[in-house]
């Protein structure tokens, strides 16, 4: 008999394909899994159609087409002031997580400690795992999300590698400010080790605020990995382009690995993915703008049907608590009652937490067309206010 590898045979199917499918059988309206439902740019889908008639459609560059990195390494300068040498210090793959796997497997050795901020996007920790590396978990604890100090001080040791961060933040919605970056920066450089920044909702911040580059920190220039995603900034989920920024020996690192795996990606989506970056400032502006309108949308929706709305400050999700509601059971079952009996699906936030008493929130998508987003409220408000 084949025995499956002990790691990753622990992970059942994703709670994401779970709900989703739950939401299919009984007719819900999904708002779990986070991808818009309208295409990105005309012009790039047509240009990256041209480019596959044109050719050529082999082999590239194993770390990406010139166009792209060229492009990457503009829209470092352009929109954080990073001076970046294109050739050595950037790298192409196909979508973020082959980025962040390539980090893993590239830069930790069995027995190298990772300090995790929890909620922790779902591939994180398998991943981490797979690759040797031995998770140190520290919580945000919503409603508030706050940094815990001193216990992400605690989880540093001799044998820290690396800090793995994702802002802005899935799920929590959180985009961290510049102190606690300033403090998680300290922490990295005093203790030798490296971040790994997901950074694929970096267009996608609100109310006026920046979104800050770790990388950007006293001492972090050559010891970040910053991960950006096409499928994020273009509303192309399924386009699976993902890029890294870092110092050369950190994407010499990733490198190894990304040629051992995937190798490549789609020459004709780079170009159109380089196109894409170029874009004009109105671009940018305008999808800030759209998805934070769609923010607001949603969250008078789930106020008017008694969830307690938290404060989302980037990416595509509302996190709400469904207690004053008067719901007894644990998130998983609210969602579930939810999907099947109010027909709208959400994910249960205790979904990216490793256990632990964080049961009474749900994560809500908010990145669909404003009629969805409209039907899913009057659902709501229908069923749970009569």
């Amino acid at each position: 008999m084949v025995t499956p590898n002990g790691i990753l045979s622990e992970y059942g199917t994703t709670i994401f394909s779970v709900m989703s499918a739950l939401a299919v059988e009984h007719g819900a309206i999904n708002l779990g899994q986070g991808f818009p439902d309208q295409d990105g740019p005309e012009d790039l889908r047509r240009l990256a159609a041209e480019a596959i008639i044109a050719g050529p459609n082999q082999y590239p560059l194993m770390p990406g087409v010139a166009e792209l990195r060229q492009a990457v390494a503009a829209h470092n300068r352009r929109f954080y002031g990073l001076e970046v040498d294109w050739q050595t210090e950037v790298m192409v793959a196909s979508g973020a997580t082959e980025v962040l796997a390539g980090a893993f497997l590239g830069l930790l050795d069995p027995g190298d400690e990772v300090v995790m901020i929890e909620p922790l996007y779902d591939s994180y920790l398998p991943m981490v795992r797979r690759a040797g590396g031995v998770p140190r978990l520290v919580r945000l604890a919503p409603p508030h999300w706050t940094l815990p100090r001193d216990e992400l001080a605690a989880a540093f040791s001799p044998r820290t590698k690396m800090l793995l961060l994702n802002s802005p933040h899935n799920p929590a919605g959180k985009v961290f400010d510049a102190d606690d970056l300033a403090f998680l920066a300290d922490l990295v450089v005093r203790h030798d080790a490296v971040a790994v920044c997901d950074e694929v909702y970096e267009h996608l911040v609100f109310d006026g605020r920046a979104h800050r580059p770790l990388m950007t920190f006293p001492g972090m220039r050559g010891r970040c990995v910053r991960i950006g995603s096409a499928g994020k900034t273009f509303s192309m989920t399924g386009w699976k382009v993902g890029y890294a920024t870092g110092a050369p020996d950190l994407i010499a690192a990733l490198c190894k690995a990304h040629q051992f795996t995937t190798f490549t990606t789609v020459p004709a989506l780079q170009l159109a993915v380089a196109a894409g970056l170029g874009k004009e400032d109105a671009y940018f502006d305008t999808l800030a703008a759209e998805q934070q309108a769609k923010r607001d949308r949603l969250a008078a929706s789930l106020a008017r049907a008694g969830f307690d709305v938290l404060p989302t400050a980037g990416t595509y999700f509302l996190t709400a608590g469904f207690r004053p509601l008067g719901f007894d059971g644990d998130d998983v079952a609210f969602c579930r009652h939810m999907t099947i009996d109010a027909g709208v699906t959400a994910m249960p936030v205790s979904a990216f937490f490793q256990g632990g008493a964080v049961r009474d929130y749900v994560r809500f998508c908010f990145c669909k067309r404003d009629q969805v987003l409209d039907a899913a409220g009057e659902r709501l408000e229908r069923f749970f206010k009569g």
